[in-house]
């Protein structure tokens, strides 16, 4: 447990210093460019540990190694000022716009590089995701089940989703919870209009609809000695029937074997257009330290990894990380008009748990992981709260429309307030994530 706890740590801190050094990477290129004199740029923080000096900044490595900081010439609106055209308030206020917003802007081109450059190698993606929204199952009890899907429905309408891929259908249903949904499925010939109300599940309270993706069972590999070899079954057959009912996601097969107990079941198997019927008894086997009941088949993975041209990962990046960004204002916007819980947010110490957990599941997901909380991190940054790049930025639109500066008194309270916000939130998101740790449902 120690040993995690410690892996975690390292993780996200080794992953937030990455994003934080890149966000100020973003402010000292901009303000080189534009001339403002940069008098430090380090690497991490507290001491000064190696450094050299070139065209008057002083570039360095410092003890803790969380990110990294900028110190401009003249960027203290309470200091005394020269009057020194490189100083960061004499530039115009158009390019100390572009110096704050340079920040978050390299967060979105670090998520956006990382997944086209990870996309361009490793793609991994179930091919369910960018297939039509068909339902393979319907819990018992979900909210599906009581708004009247079944399995086999394909929808044509989701909110204001028309014609939705299950990407967007996922999204849609984590963001929309206790939200009454109008849903349009095709059903036997003819549309079917319904209701769905997404119910909040899980710690960070997010939507459940209760369903699954269109799934067939098709079976890859068939192991020895086990009830399905002995009942002849071989890879490429499909199995569409469990005692009599349909099965459209293989999923499902699994939780009737568990839910059976070891009881005998009958299994209608499809091989070359032909259907027949197969009576299988399962075995207790142990699969990953745990006591399970099988048949013995391992089902075709519907997940595909392939490497993409340079083209396509770019467009496929894009693509993802504009849905991200909208699911997260989407996920603001209901949580400030409660109409998604605050649980929903994570703080650091769900950002390490997932960040660790992201290490051991391979470098492909902590990539993926990267990306995503760089894209979030630029989002926040941006949010108009004093402190914030996002707090500057107002500030600089309001002095462009009165052609004057703000009074140094007003500024100081604006910056006051905006500690005691990022102050009081940080208190509330590690609240939040130590709830979620100890109290998960």
């Amino acid at each position: 447990m120690l040993g995690g706890f410690l892996t975690d740590a390292i993780v996200v801190v080794l992953v937030l210093g990455l994003m934080i050094f890149v966000h100020e990477l973003g402010h000292f290129l901009a303000a080189k460019f534009f001339g403002v004199r940069v008098l430090v740029f380090s690497l991490g923080f507290g001491k000064r540990l190696l450094h050299f000096t070139r065209g008057g900044t002083d570039y360095r490595v410092s003890a803790l190694p969380f990110g990294g900081y900028v110190k401009m010439a003249g960027d203290d609106p309470s200091a005394v000022r020269q009057g020194d055209p490189e100083e960061f308030l004499s530039r115009p206020r158009w390019q100390r716009f572009l110096i704050v917003l340079m920040g978050p802007a390299m967060n979105a081109l670090l998520a956006f590089a990382l997944l086209a450059g990870l996309y361009r190698v490793h793609f991994p993606k179930p091919v369910y995701l960018e297939e039509p929204a068909r339902l393979g199952d319907v819990e018992p009890d979900s909210p599906a089940a009581k708004a009247g899907l079944v399995a086999g429905d394909l929808i044509q309408r989701l909110g204001n989703l028309q014609n939705p891929l299950w990407a967007d259908a996922e999204i849609k249903i984590l963001t929309s919870t206790d939200e009454a949904l109008p849903v349009k499925v095709f059903r036997g010939g003819q549309f079917v209009d319904l209701t769905l109300t997404p119910r909040a599940e899980g710690p960070n309270r997010v939507g459940y609809a209760g369903w699954y993706p269109y799934a067939p069972g098709r079976i890859e590999k068939v192991e020895p000695d086990l009830p399905a070899d002995r009942a002849g079954l071989k890879p490429g057959d499909q199995i569409v029937g469990l005692d009599g009912r349909k099965v459209l996601c293989w999923p499902r097969i699994a939780m009737e074997l568990r839910a059976g107990n070891g009881k005998p079941v009958e299994l209608t198997i499809s091989r070359e257009g032909k259907e027949f019927s197969v009576p299988l008894k399962p075995v207790l086997a142990e699969v990953m330290g745990e006591k399970v009941w099988r048949i013995g088949v391992v089902f075709h993975s519907d997940v595909v990894i392939r490497s993409l041209p340079w083209g396509t990962a770019i467009e496929d990046s894009l693509q993802d990380n504009l849905r991200n960004c909208l699911a997260t204002f989407d996920v603001l916007a209901k949580i400030l008009t409660r109409r998604m819980s605050t649980r929903s947010l994570a703080g650091p110490i769900q950002i390490a748990q997932l960040s660790g957990e992201a290490y051991r599941a391979g470098i492909p997901e902590l990539v993926m992981l990267v990306s995503f909380i760089s894209l979030q991190l630029g989002i926040f940054d941006l949010l108009p709260v004093p402190v914030l790049d996002g707090g500057v930025i107002p500030l600089l639109v309001i002095e462009g429309i009165i052609r004057r500066d703000l009074s140094l008194e007003l500024k100081e309270r604006v910056i006051q307030v905006g500690i005691v916000f990022l102050l009081l939130l940080a208190v509330f998101v590690m609240y939040n994530d130590i709830v979620k740790t100890f109290r998960p449902s």
